[in-house]
């Protein structure tokens, strides 16, 4: 038996073909967190790169950041919302669950009908939806893919843990998959070490002051930084370099990398391993933006972007790595 796929399934290839983000209104500079974690605004500076970032307010609700992104991403592709086949939102910090945030994105904007569902892969799950989404259309599923990133990780803060609270914060982005006559988005490189689960997680002590309702008990993020730094500055560099090799390409040819913004130290580390050239611009939102876990790597883009660091359809290395501990990487051509 041949199954026969639709016209929309005999593309060629798949690409992202808009942008959108969202970034909550209020801005926390180091010295704010500072003296709360026992640290100096220069220290946390020097440990991590972070110089502020941003947390959402009471309006800015996750659905609230997830669809201004949408919506923006979707008037920049010029695709209509009711044109969406299916949407993506990559999350940990969607606390109820179900239904999944995604679902409410795409009663949100309008894509009435499309399909729906989360991924959860912390950290790395922009690189993984963005793999989904270009499957969905190159196979015929989808004719175009809403993929959303988006954190309230101020949510699950202990703000007085002086190994987190100073890196975290919160920020949603967007972008719109769809057809193209030749690959715009790499075949992923992923995978998983379950060994290494403790290195980031959420636990289940309450916090007082993240509560917000007196009968409930919400979870906490956890992280040893220390086993973080190791495992990726020691394995996701030939990760990153299989990424690049299957999508035909060599670093020289590559114009941006765009991992995600854990620490510039890591960042640092894995530009240095790939032995990037200097003609590549690489993101360092994580100064203004802090690790906004699976937005991070839309709104490094959408800053690169914005400040004409790097051209429209220039070939981009992403890489995306966290709790699990999980990771995944592909080359695409920026929107």
């Amino acid at each position: 038996m041949t199954i026969e796929l639709p016209a929309a399934g005999r593309v060629t290839g798949s690409r992202i073909l808009g942008l959108g983000v969202y970034r909550p209104a209020n801005v926390i500079t180091n010295d704010e967190i500072a003296e709360r974690v026992g640290r100096t605004a220069a220290w946390i500076e020097s440990r991590s790169g972070v110089r502020e970032r941003r947390f959402a307010g009471p309006g800015e609700t996750l659905p609230m950041m997830s669809a201004a992104a949408a919506e923006k991403a979707l008037a920049a592709a010029g695709v209509a919302p009711g044109r969406i086949g299916c949407v993506i939102a990559a999350t940990t910090t969607h606390l109820t669950q179900m239904p999944s945030l995604a679902s409410e994105v795409a009663h949100r904007v309008g894509a009435a009908g499309a399909g729906a569902f989360d991924v959860s892969a912390a950290c790395a799950g922009f690189p993984y939806g963005l793999a989904l989404a270009g499957d969905l259309v190159r196979c015929g599923s989808a004719e175009y893919v809403l993929m959303i990133g988006a954190e309230r990780v101020s949510d699950i803060l202990d703000h007085e843990d002086p190994s987190t609270a100073f890196l975290f914060a919160d920020g949603a982005g967007a972008v719109v998959v769809g057809p193209s006559d030749r690959p715009g988005i790499g075949p992923v490189v992923w995978g998983s070490d379950g060994s290494r689960a403790a290195a980031v997680g959420m636990s289940g002590f309450w916090v007082p002051e993240l509560q917000r309702q007196p009968e409930l008990k919400w979870p906490v993020l956890t992280m040893s930084g220390w086993r973080v730094y190791r495992w990726a500055t020691s394995e996701l560099i030939p990760v990153a370099a299989r990424a690049v090799e299957r999508a035909g390409l060599t670093p020289a040819d590559l114009e941006a990398f765009i991992p995600h913004q854990a620490n510039r130290l890591i960042t640092e580390a894995l530009s240095a391993g790939l032995g990037l050239g200097e003609h590549v611009a690489v993101a360092t939102d994580i100064e203004r933006s802090g690790n906004t876990s699976a937005a991070s790597i839309p709104l490094a883009m959408d800053t690169l972007l914005a400040a004409n660091t790097v051209r429209s359809g220039a070939p981009a290395l992403l890489i995306g790595f966290g709790s699990g501990l999980v990771y995944a990487a592909q080359v695409v051509e920026l929107p």
